[in-house]
């Protein structure tokens, strides 16, 4: 059985698609025609993906599924099945109000998929890039305990939490890239363009330059001349250094270097034990085994020096070590953590801890980037302005001197 692309027309004139599984092409027209749909386009899977790549198409780079996304359609999936509606009808009623065509596929072939017999996680599992291990083993476990809709509920916090925490902390630092990337570019344009003609004038007078003003002119000139090589230079730089952070030793480095740089590193530090404190909690809430949950949670940190505190921690629990103590010889996370967990183990709370430390944690980022953005702004405008006057001031000074000399 394979999987079709469609595209069809219904009885009241109005052109549909969609995606489903079939024996044949002539079988899918007929299955389709039960519903009322006339086909007029059936392409297998792998030959529409041919056909899109041939195809212009720019807004796929900008079409994706987000985490907010598949938090509102968990959640409306989760709400139909706590009103006692059956899981094929939850889904088809799901996929008939998505929106993103991304998500709509996918929910489409799962549905056909769970309808011919497969698990329900076993058919979000075919579509990896929108349905993660988190997502297929959370929803597995809900199924083997029976309560789908309560872990789908707790899906969808979780991927809605996840999202805000992303959200406050690039929302934080878009605006002083934007503004720190307009003034460079305006220097930029002010050194190669502007300070050549202006300075172009003090050639006609013999008059002594100051020093600043022929350190600016030696800038301007070398800009002008290579900014070839410089640009080059970037561009070698930037690929060197992708391919060095590609590597085992240099992503390890890197990571390292992420939670130990000044002022950035405990905030990264702060975010990834949030995250690791709410997938943890959430996995094991949902009755996925712990040592499954560690390994799913070291998947989604996204940082190697962290993953392998992790993975060690999850070898020593293995060999029968309680989590606290491996978690604590590592030194990467903050001791109250550690210790949090410690009591949660022994008060069989263990989730329940986790969620706390999760929420402390969040607050404190979400308070950090505020402070740090009320600290960066004020500090990114004196820097900025700082730059613009190292190249004013040194012009300004000789015309004001020339302006003297001609009026004389």
């Amino acid at each position: 059985m394979a999987v079709y692309e469609w595209r069809g027309i219904t009885t009241a004139g109005k052109e549909v698609k969609g995606t489903r599984d079939a024996d044949n092409p002539r079988s899918l027209r007929t299955l389709l025609r039960k519903d009322g749909i006339l086909v007029t386009e059936v392409l297998e899977e792998s030959e529409a993906r041919v056909k899109k790549a041939r195809e212009v198409d720019f807004g796929r780079y900008f079409r994706r599924v987000s985490a907010l996304d598949l938090a509102l359609a968990t959640r409306q999936l989760a709400t139909l099945l706590r009103s006692g509606v059956p899981l094929v009808e939850s889904l088809s009623a799901l996929t008939e109000q998505l929106e993103k065509p991304e998500l709509k596929s996918a929910f489409t072939v799962t549905r056909d998929r769970v309808n011919e017999g497969s698990s329900f996680a076993d058919a979000l599992g075919q579509h990896p890039k929108i349905f993660k291990p988190l997502f297929v083993h959370m929803v597995g476990a809900g199924e083997a305990s029976g309560t789908l809709e309560v872990v789908l509920a707790r899906l969808a916090d979780f991927l809605e939490n996840q999202a805000k925490l992303q959200n406050t902390v690039v929302g934080a630092l878009v605006y002083p890239v934007i503004m720190l990337g307009m003034t460079l570019l305006t220097v930029a344009i002010m050194m190669i363009v502007v300070v050549p003609k202006v300075t172009a004038i003090f050639e006609d007078f013999e008059q002594a330059l100051p020093w600043y003003t022929l350190a600016l002119i030696g800038v301007s000139d070398f800009l002008s001349g290579y900014w070839w090589f410089l640009a080059i230079l970037a561009v070698g730089g930037g690929y060197g250094f992708q391919r060095w952070r590609s590597t085992d030793k240099g992503k390890a480095k890197w990571h390292a270097f992420i939670l130990d740089v000044p002022l950035f590193g405990k905030l990264n530090l702060m975010a990834s034990v949030a995250r690791f404190s709410r997938t943890l909690a959430t996995l094991l809430s949902s009755g996925v085994p712990l040592l499954r949950a560690m390994e799913i949670t070291r998947n989604v940190l996204g940082n190697v020096a962290l993953e392998k505190v992790i993975e060690d921690a999850r070898n020593s629990i293995r060999e029968g070590e309680s989590i606290a103590q491996p978690l604590k010889r590592s030194g990467r996370l903050p001791p109250i953590v550690t210790h949090m967990i410690a009591v949660g183990e022994r008060s069989g709370q263990l989730e329940e801890m986790l969620e706390n430390v999760a929420d402390s944690y969040e607050q404190q980022v979400e308070s950090r980037v505020t402070v740090m953005t009320s600290l960066l702004n004020p500090l990114l405008i004196l820097v900025l302005g700082g730059m613009v006057v190292c190249v004013v001031f040194p012009i300004l000074i000789p015309l004001m001197s020339i302006n003297e000399f001609v009026a004389g």
